[in-house]
């Protein structure tokens, strides 16, 4: 297989066609189902329902129980990589996922004060859409991020997104408590064993640009 050429000078008209598509949203709510694997800990399979509104407001609500995401929507939500466009856009070569040509292009923060590190995307010119995307981040490790798209590719919204990340560096957020799978918590050596956990969301249907009240977003932790 040919993979696909890029020069360095092009990759910064290819991100300019990717947050093009992006800048479509200005806001949207969509309801999905959320999976959760993350070791010892038992989170059933359940609705949920995401709010995003330009530029970098994310919330994902569930109907009861507990969500086990990253902190941090940089992480959930594409927008917000390129809100404000501080960044800088270097060339990392190409490669190819799932048979899809995909060109590397690696973001660096110009902000020193960024929580991100590094952004490492992999990026279809053809359909100016990320496929991948790994995130390395000051305080919370790196994120890994999958996408599938579908009905709404041209909103450059996915079908299915998978989050995976490292257990034993994530941090979780304040006056979170889960059910374990067994009676007695594990040991806490053993759950900051470098062990990964998947967040997996399959969005059943997005609302897209309807308008969303900023008090949505208004969440105590």
């Amino acid at each position: 297989m040919i993979l696909p050429r890029i020069f360095a000078q092009d990759v910064n008209a290819l991100m300019k066609r990717v947050r093009a598509k992006l800048d479509l949203v200005n806001d949207y709510k969509a309801d999905g189902l959320l999976k959760t694997d993350v070791p010892f800990i038992k989170v059933p399979e359940s609705k949920v329902s995401v709010f995003y509104k330009k530029p970098n407001k994310f919330r994902i609500k569930k109907e009861e129980g507990i969500s086990i995401v990253p902190k941090g929507g940089i992480t959930i939500n594409l927008n917000s990589l390129f809100t404000g466009n501080e960044y800088t856009a270097i060339h990392g070569g190409a490669t190819t996922i799932g048979g899809k040509q995909l060109i590397i292009v690696k973001l660096l923060p110009l902000n020193e004060e960024n929580e991100v590190v590094l952004s490492t995307l992999y990026i279809s010119d053809k359909e100016a859409l990320i496929y991948k995307a790994n995130t390395t981040t000051k305080n919370n490790g790196t994120y890994e991020m999958e996408m599938i798209y579908g009905r709404f590719a041209n909103w450059g919204l996915p079908d299915k997104v998978l989050f995976i990340f490292n257990t034993k560096e994530y941090k979780l957020p304040k006056g979170v408590t889960f059910e374990y799978e067994t009676e007695e918590k594990p040991e806490l050596a053993a759950r900051q064993k470098n062990q990964k956990g998947k967040v997996e969301i399959t969005y059943r249907n997005y609302a897209i640009n309807k308008g969303i009240e900023d008090n949505i977003f208004n969440v105590q932790e």
